[in-house]
Formats: C-alpha cells, sequence, structure tokens
C-alpha cells in the first residue's frame, strides 16, 4: 500500500538521523510512490503550519516541536519487548459492555487499541490476553486509554479457569501460524539483505521501505504470547532481524538521497 506523505516525510527524517531534510530530496523519494511534486509541498506546508516542521534553512525542513512525540512513536516499536514479564498464568481483561457501538470512528479506535496490546476477543465485548505486559494493570489501562480505548471500560485480572476455559481462551491466538510468520519474515528480509547490492538505488530504496515498514507493523500489532504459546525465541530473533533490516534501509535511503 501506498504510504502518505506524511508519514513518509517524518520517516524519511528519522532515516537521515539529525539532518534535515531538502525539498528535493522529498519530490524525489515521494516520486518512487507516486507522489506529486505538487502533493509533497502542499504537505510540507501544511505540516509546518502545524509545527511538526519547521525550517532549517532555504529549502530544507527538520522535525518541528510538536513532532517529539511522534518521533517517539516511530521509534516505539523497538522497545516492545520491555513490557513483558513473566507470566504467572493469570489473563487481563476488558470488559466494553457499558460502552456504546454506534459511533464507528470510536469503536475503531477502541478496537485497534485492544489489538494492538494483543488482547482477543473471548466473548462480545469482553477481550482477554495473557498477563505477562507491563508492571501492573493501572499501566495497562493508561496505555489503552492513549492509544484509544475509552476510560469507562473495566480493566481487571482474572484466574482460575476450568481447564476447558483456558483451552478456550489460548485457541483465540493460533501460535503456529505466528511462529509460521516470524521464521517467513525473517528468511524474507535476510534473502533481501544478500540481493540489495545488486538493486538499482531506486528499487531498493523503494522495496527496503515497503518491507521495513511491513516488518515494523508485524512487531506493532504483535500480540507479544508467553511460552508455551509461542517460540519466544523465534520472535526475539524477527524483532531483532527487523531492526537490523530498517537500520541497513535507513541507510540504502541516506545513499539514495544523496544522489546528484
Amino acid at each position: 500500500m501506498k504510504p502518505c506523505v506524511k508519514s513518509l516525510v517524518l520517516e524519511l527524517l528519522v532515516a537521515k538521523n539529525g539532518v534535515p531534510l531538502q525539498v528535493r530530496e522529498a519530490i524525489v523519494a515521494c516520486e518512487l510512490f507516486g507522489i506529486s511534486e505538487n502533493n509533497v509541498r502542499v504537505t510540507l506546508a501544511r505540516l509546518t503550519i502545524e509545527a511538526l516542521l519547521e525550517g532549517a534553512g532555504r529549502g530544507s525542513y527538520q522535525l518541528g516541536p510538536k513532532a517529539r512525540d511522534i518521533s517517539a512513536q516511530l521509534f516505539e516499536w523497538r522497545n516492545v519487548e520491555q513490557y513483558l514479564r513473566p507470566w504467572d498464568g493469570s489473563y487481563l481483561m476488558v470488559a466494553c459492555n457499558a460502552l456504546g457501538r454506534s459511533d464507528r470512528n470510536i469503536l475503531r479506535q477502541r478496537e485497534r487499541a485492544l489489538h494492538m496490546l494483543g488482547f482477543a476477543e473471548l466473548d462480545k465485548d469482553l477481550y482477554a490476553r495473557p498477563n505477562n505486559i507491563s508492571p501492573d494493570i493501572e499501566s495497562l489501562r493508561r496505555r489503552l486509554i492513549e492509544l484509544g480505548l475509552e476510560p469507562a471500560a473495566l480493566v481487571f485480572q482474572a484466574l482460575g479457569f476450568e481447564e476447558a476455559q483456558t483451552q478456550r481462551i489460548q485457541n483465540l491466538w493460533k501460535g503456529e501460524l505466528l511462529d509460521d510468520s516470524y521464521r517467513r519474515h525473517c528468511e524474507q528480509l535476510e534473502s533481501w539483505t544478500l540481493r540489495a547490492g545488486q538493486l538499482k538505488p531506486d528499487m531498493a530504496a523503494r522495496e527496503s521501505f515497503i518491507l521495513g515498514r511491513e516488518g515494523i507493523r508485524q512487531i506493532v500489532f504483535d500480540p507479544l504470547l508467553p511460552e508455551p504459546m509461542v517460540d519466544v525465541a523465534l520472535r526475539t530473533e524477527f524483532f531483532a532481524c527487523t531492526q537490523r533490516f530498517v537500520d541497513h534501509g535507513h541507510q540504502i535511503w541516506r545513499t539514495f538521497l544523496q544522489q546528484p
């Protein structure tokens, strides 16, 4: 899927590692994805008005004062494992039965917040996940609200399920499919890296962006399940592989943008 100009410009600035982004560079980069020069210039002007960008000299931009949180979010995927803790066999639950479902935007934000933290729907408006993330329930509640869950939702810990109930909860996730995904993505990223030197600079830049973006999305929406539900070592390997790939991709983009 073609990236929007806003996300592409912000990620280019991250790849440049503090070096200002030239308007010419933004135009050349966006052309790789079929984005017009006019669209780029309009977006740069709008982001400047919103204080997400600021001028850094004639025809160049850097991150603005309101972009600090966005910049942090762009790096947050690298640190998702910091939220993990040993699993004690209990589950985290979120009850949304008292919340409305008529506002589609609010409902979409709610479901996205729950999905991003690995919750799956056990029964109508009741979501569950293993209790192996965040230091405590209050911290988890705050994270869910920041991501879009309404404060009126009930967030609590549950344990003592019967064996059949426990199995039903664990069947909400397909651990084998997740393991296959970790393995497949590692192989894809490593295989691409081996042949990257044979690609033209514009092709390497475009493909590295697409593959890196997909890897990051996989990490952001990974449910972070504990053993034995998934192969944790394989997941850690996939996360590390994606970080190496993205770092390599940033170097590819820096080289590409330096071309005359």
